[in-house]
């Protein structure tokens, strides 16, 4: 970034050399003779033939793997501009950084906004335009203020920059998450979150204030805020002092020590004193703090041991009353079971107890019927029989042969039901009559 910047002598500074420098024509602008460096810039034999080119720029050696592009951090504020100036006027004047995505220019107050590509094209366009002259006029060019950027304290120690990214993306998307390290590497518990727009910081905020947000385990909640803009990099210079007559007043003396016993020298021991009464208020304050964070974490840790001794007490009944549960629908199931086969039981008794008993009923029926009918039987038959096999028969004595050649009922006595009924009666003789 360095090697872009190179001198930077008086006619690089004016603005309108700049506005003609472009980026995607600066290679065909190269002489013949002339070749470039690593970085992409003229040799000192193309800055001579042509003395109002601007330094070119190769933008792909400014974008860094995986690094988001048109955030707030490339977004440059610029002061100080004359009056009626247009937004092609200041794109043109930065069209050797890239294309802006964003310009926006107030022509009544002489001050706007551009957003470039990457922070990196933004510094050096920051470092080169600033305190240039463009159109007449000295312009400002500064790092406009991020408003969606978030301080986030109390971070635990195993958060990583991904990890607080990731936690913040639920309140929308975010441009940068960092956590803040020393020297050595080691995390401050400090991190820095910048959203893509006010509405999510907002949301983040009030949140965060309302509610307890943890990121581990560690019911630790984070102290969220906004983040305090300030200018490291330029500060304060002479030029932009306001020379006022109390500015002469405090300037009249030069930097010195005050010399013992003075009136200056009383006082200013006073104000040391007060400081360092101060410096041991606040680190005594910090005392207390990291006294009571101890005392809190054991206290944590007992009430974090006891909760899961009481979960686990918990459990244990809960797994309890589910066996007890269980055993009783087991007992119930069992005696269901027992009292379906006691019911089966009997019914099947009861069944062979009926059929047992119409069995012997039907016997006892089929025997009674079986003796009076033989006693009949006997009783009808006449007590004569004929040599050749022939009875004789009497008047008004039933023929017991012709009946039963007839298949007729001897007797006229009732058929049992078991035996069949007898089949249509034969032709009798003019001599013997017919029976049913």
């Amino acid at each position: 970034m360095q090697g872009n910047r190179g001198p930077r002598p008086e006619h690089h500074n004016h603005g309108p050399p700049r506005q003609q420098a472009n980026p995607q024509h600066e290679q065909q602008r190269k002489p013949a003779g002339g070749a470039d460096n690593s970085n992409g810039q003229h040799t000192e034999q193309a800055d001579q033939a042509s003395p109002n080119d601007a330094l070119t720029i190769d933008l792909q050696n400014f974008r860094k793997p995986g690094e988001k592009t048109y955030t707030q951090r490339s977004r440059l504020f610029v002061g100080n501009l004359p009056a009626g100036t247009t937004e092609e006027e200041v794109e043109k004047l930065f069209s050797k950084y890239g294309k802006p995505s964003e310009i926006f220019i107030n022509k009544d107050r002489g001050f706007g906004f551009i957003r470039l590509e990457t922070k990196t094209l933004a510094d050096i366009a920051k470092a080169e335009l600033d305190n240039t002259l463009f159109r007449g006029r000295q312009i400002r060019v500064r790092f406009a203020t991020h408003g969606a950027a978030l301080s986030v304290k109390n971070l635990p120690q195993f958060i990583s920059n991904e990890l607080l990214e990731e936690s913040f993306s639920m309140f929308g998307p975010i441009e940068r998450a960092i956590v803040i390290v020393d020297d050595r590497g080691r995390p401050t518990g400090k991190g820095i979150v910048e959203f893509a727009n006010k509405p999510s910081a907002r949301k983040a905020l009030d949140r965060c204030a309302d509610g307890a947000f943890l990121l581990t385990s560690f019911p630790r909640p984070l102290t969220v805020e906004p983040l305090e803009q300030l200018d490291e990099d330029e500060g304060l210079p002479e030029r932009l002092i306001s020379k006022n007559p109390q500015y002469h007043k405090e300037r009249e003396q030069p930097p010195r020590f005050a010399q013992p016993g003075s009136f200056e020298y009383e006082y200013a021991m006073r104000w040391k004193a007060l400081m360092e009464m101060e410096k041991q208020q606040f680190e005594q304050v910090d005392r207390n703090i990291k006294e009571a964070q101890e005392k809190l974490e054991q206290e944590m840790e007992a009430a974090r041991h006891e909760h899961q001794v009481m979960l686990m007490r918990q459990d244990l009944l809960r797994r309890q009353e589910e066996l007890r549960r269980m055993e009783e629908a087991h007992n119930q199931e069992v005696q269901k079971r027992k009292q379906l086969e006691l019911r089966q039981e009997e019914e099947r008794r009861r069944r062979e107890e009926e059929l047992r008993a119409h069995t012997e009923d039907l016997l006892r029926r089929q025997q009674g019927q079986g003796t009076s009918f033989a006693e009949k039987v006997r009783q009808s038959m006449p007590m004569n029989r004929n040599p050749m096999g022939a009875s004789a028969s009497t008047p008004g004595a039933p023929n017991l042969s012709a009946n039963e050649g007839a298949g007729g009922n001897p007797g006229d006595l009732p058929l049992p039901s078991p035996f069949p009924r007898p089949g249509p009666p034969l032709d009798f003789g003019p001599n013997k009559r017919r029976r049913f």
